[in-house]
């Protein structure tokens, strides 16, 4: 189920708004709690009906196994953490790489090893990494005794569950327990159907239209001049940063309704100088899990500043594997590390070029690797690469070029703007107040998102 749907809407969310706040006021606080679990089991299993047994499994058994890691001493603690993160580990593995070890298999022995028809579980990536941490924070003693339903809301409340923002046990389950956020907070209502709308906007209005012109250029191969070659990888830059954002901040918005606050996932990311401060805006849920549990599981303070590289490029390949069973992730990956390490390393000399230079190629390198991500093998990236620096047929067909994707050219031109000179989502949440211009701004934004639900696709991370 899209958040971005009439059935969403107009049905799920007003059943689950209500049915919350009535249980809150006349029932003890777990029945609240049920409540949301059982909401977003529902939720999940009409987006992933045939994985919905097995994704009930994981939940409960990944609670259990926390349980015994927490209550264990010396070697039991170990063998519980390591059976459970290799449940874990097997199963996102199973589905998101099977078919992936095969093909390369096949590759490097002549082998014709027929391809399984694996449909990828959504979400599992995200609540996988959530699960993942959770053990490890067990094993670490940094997780309190939390009850089965404190647990539960914590993996399984729908706003994230599916495409993140990726939340920590510590973030979530106060705010769950917390009886003063089962009241009515008007304040948090008006804040989210804010964002949510604003979320819906860059989705529909920007993310889809984007979306669909780029994967033209990348599923025909990557073939075309400078005009096509670009356009399209610009237009796939910003419609990733649109449906991502626009995602998170649809389920920022909808943590509100019900008092929870999720974590900003973005912060200006294309307005960053370089590739350690983008990354450090880009997907933050997702970069403070690859930091605190990749990363800092490498390098340790007083280790070095090679150990230091050695762990980025390790995160890196980490981060890029996650993203996706293919070797352009892998590549995608390890150029992203280069680049932060490089980023790094100018910090370090204490180098610094002015700020506009440094930030066209910052930006540049963004379009370049984002071309690496979508492409779905090396001969369509070669060929994508070509295209930006072909240029036949440009000079004489400029003009119909222009024409004929104008409405694509203006998207981009309103994609620019937005993310360049305006603020994002977290500068608006800070200093927002409920007034009549946000209202009539949000539902101007959410009526006219409505009218465009019929062609909505799906989010760009369903695939993760």
């Amino acid at each position: 189920m899209l958040f971005s749907t009439y059935k969403f809407i107009f049905t799920f969310l007003p059943i689950v708004f209500l049915g919350y706040y009535i249980i809150s006021n006349f029932l003890p606080n777990k029945y609240s709690k049920i409540w949301l679990i059982l909401a977003s089991f529902y939720f999940y299993s009409q987006g992933s009906v045939k994985f919905f047994p097995i994704f009930v499994f994981t939940v409960f058994f990944n609670y259990f196994a926390g349980s015994v890691i927490c209550k264990s001493k010396g070697i039991l603690r170990k063998i519980a953490l390591g059976i459970s993160l290799a449940e874990n580990i097997l199963l996102l593995g199973y589905f998101k790489y099977t078919n992936f070890f095969i093909e390369n298999y096949n590759f490097f022995t002549g082998s014709s090893v027929l391809l399984k028809n694996i449909i990828l579980p959504i979400g599992i990536s995200f609540f996988t990494f959530q699960l993942i941490a959770y053990l490890v924070d067990c094993y670490r003693d940094k997780v309190e005794n939390y009850s089965i339903l404190d647990f539960l809301v914590f993996i399984t409340f729908f706003p994230q569950l599916i495409i993140g923002p990726i939340v920590h046990h510590k973030d979530i389950v106060p705010q769950v327990s917390d009886k003063s956020n089962k009241k009515l907070n008007l304040d948090n209502v008006i804040l989210g159907i804010f964002i949510f709308s604003v979320g819906c906007a860059k989705k529909t209005f920007l993310a889809d239209p984007l979306t669909a012109y780029a994967s033209q250029f990348f599923a025909n191969g990557g073939y075309g001049n400078m005009l096509d070659g670009w356009l399209s990888s610009i237009s796939y830059t910003f419609s990733y940063y649109f449906d991502l954002s626009g995602y998170a901040d649809m389920a920022i918005g909808l943590g509100y309704l019900f008092n929870i606050k999720l974590p900003q996932n973005f912060n200006s990311p294309y307005k960053q100088r370089n590739f350690r401060d983008y990354w450090r805006c880009w997907h933050m849920s997702l970069s403070r899990f690859l930091s605190d549990y990749v990363f800092r599981s490498v390098y340790h303070k007083g280790d070095g500043s090679k150990k230091f590289y050695f762990s980025v490029m390790v995160t890196f390949f980490v981060s890029g594997f996650w993203h996706g069973s293919g070797w352009t992730f892998v590549l995608w990956g390890i150029v992203n590390g280069i680049l932060v390490c490089a980023a790094h390393f100018m910090a370090r000399k204490k180098w610094k070029m002015p700020f506009f230079l440094a930030w066209c190629l910052t930006f540049l390198g963004v379009i370049l690797t984002r071309v690496m991500f979508v492409s779905p093998n090396f001969t369509t990236m070669i060929n994508a690469f070509k295209s930006l620096v072909t240029i036949t047929g440009v000079r004489s067909g400029l003009v119909n070029f222009v024409y004929n994707n104008l409405y694509t050219i203006i998207l981009l031109a309103t994609s620019a703007f937005i993310c360049f000179f305006t603020k994002n989502t977290s500068q608006i949440t800070e200093k927002f107040s409920p007034r009549l211009k946000y209202a009539v701004f949000a539902g101007f934004l959410l009526a006219l998102s409505l009218f465009h639900m019929n062609s909505v696709t799906k989010f760009l991370y369903f695939q993760f």
